[in-house]
C-alpha cells in the first residue's frame, strides 16, 4: 500500500511540468479594516504603528477623480530599490466616506487597459523575490474590492528576457 501511495505522489508530481515553484512565499499582512468599510487612508489598510505615508493616487475608474492609493514606507521590505510595499486603495463614492477596497502587494504597479466591475481598472503588481525572480500578480475589482487573479512566477533570463510560468496554488 505504501508503494502504491508513493507511486501516486510521484506520478502527480511529474504532471506539474511547465510550472515554476516560488522560491519565496509572500504573505500580505492583515489590513486594519475590511474591504468595503469606511476608512482613513492615512491610517487604515496595511499600515505600521507609526506610518510614513506616501500617496500614489490614480484615477482607476475613469471618472476624472483619482482614487486614493497610499503606502506606508515603514512596511516596505527587501534590499532592492524599489522595495516591495503594500499599496492601500480607497474609493470616494459621492457623498460617502472613503471606502477601503484592497491592498496591492508589489514594488511597482501598472494599471491595465482591462476593467473589472464598476469600471475599475485591473492592476498588475510585481513583487521582487530572491535570485533575480519576480512574482507578477494581476488584481481585478469584483464584489466591491480588488482581488488577486492571475499570478505568474518569473525569472530574468541571461539575455534579459523575463521567463514566466503560472504558479502552483
Amino acid at each position: 500500500m505504501f508503494y502504491k501511495s508513493l507511486l501516486i505522489v510521484v506520478v502527480a508530481s511529474a504532471c506539474t511540468h511547465g510550472k515554476l515553484h516560488s522560491t519565496q512565499t509572500m504573505t500580505i499582512p492583515t489590513p486594519s479594516v475590511q474591504v468595503g468599510v469606511c476608512g482613513e487612508p492615512n491610517r487604515d489598510g496595511v499600515m505600521g504603528k507609526v506610518p510614513r505615508v506616501e500617496h500614489a493616487d490614480r484615477d482607476l475608474d475613469g471618472d476624472g477623480r483619482p482614487e486614493t492609493i497610499v503606502v506606508d514606507r515603514t512596511m516596505c521590505t527587501g534590499d532592492a530599490d524599489p522595495k516591495n510595499c503594500y499599496w492601500n486603495v480607497f474609493t470616494h463614492p459621492a457623498g460617502e466616506c472613503a471606502r477601503y477596497v484592497g491592498t496591492f502587494a508589489g514594488a511597482g504597479l501598472e494599471p491595465l487597459g482591462s476593467k473589472g466591475e464598476d469600471n475599475m481598472s485591473d492592476v498588475r503588481a510585481y513583487w521582487r523575490q530572491t535570485g533575480n525572480r519576480l512574482l507578477l500578480q494581476s488584481y481585478r475589482f469584483t464584489r466591491g474590492g480588488y482581488q488577486i487573479g492571475e499570478v505568474l512566477s518569473c525569472k530574468r533570463a541571461a539575455d534579459d528576457r523575463l521567463e514566466c510560468a503560472d504558479t502552483v496554488r
